[in-house]
């Protein structure tokens, strides 16, 4: 099923929205990591760790299913269809992977918060709050988004076996 062309566009618009907004709330998790690592003053970095609680469950988590979503929408109601083409299937698997990982890495921030938010730390002594993966998590989500939406923009060519198929079969009707 082809979507009409207003319906199409509302449809990108609204998969490229929450893809942008993805990758933007990601790029601002990793500056609040990088400030929970490095940052001396131990209200900054326990801000930095409830901040960064708030902004992956409220905004990183919503948008990363979002994205989801409505590229699943413009894959299946659009002619680049979801196994057709290569590029396709690799930003559908990127993003199923980085929801799996976000979902499966979620609990463990939402920890760091808790200890955060604890006053067990007095002054500089942040000892379990020093934790790199924030700042390892939020890089590899970086690039793997990037490389996302490299894909969406320059659409390399390959079609898959399916899609030589489904191509050849419109064209013999």
């Amino acid at each position: 099923m082809i979507m009409s062309p207003d319906v199409r566009k509302l449809a990108l618009t609204a998969h490229v929205t929450a893809s942008v907004g993805w990758l933007g709330a990601v790029a601002a998790f990793l500056a609040l990591a990088i400030a929970g690592l490095t940052s001396q003053d131990a209200q900054i970095v326990r801000g930095a760790y409830l901040a960064m609680d708030l902004t992956g469950w409220f905004v990183i988590v919503p948008l990363s299913f979002a994205s989801l979503l409505t590229g699943l929408i413009q894959a299946l109601g659009t002619k680049w269809g979801l196994f057709r083409h290569y590029w396709v299937l690799a930003k559908l698997l990127i993003n199923v992977f980085a929801n799996i990982v976000l979902l499966m890495y979620m609990p463990t921030l939402s920890y760091l918060a808790g200890q955060a938010s604890e006053a067990k730390f007095p002054g500089a002594d942040l000892g379990g709050l020093r934790d790199p993966s924030p700042v390892l998590h939020s890089t590899a989500a970086l690039l793997l988004l990037l490389v996302a939406t490299v894909l969406g923009v320059y659409k390399p060519r390959g079609m898959t076996k399916y899609g030589w198929r489904k191509q050849h079969e419109q064209h013999a009707a």
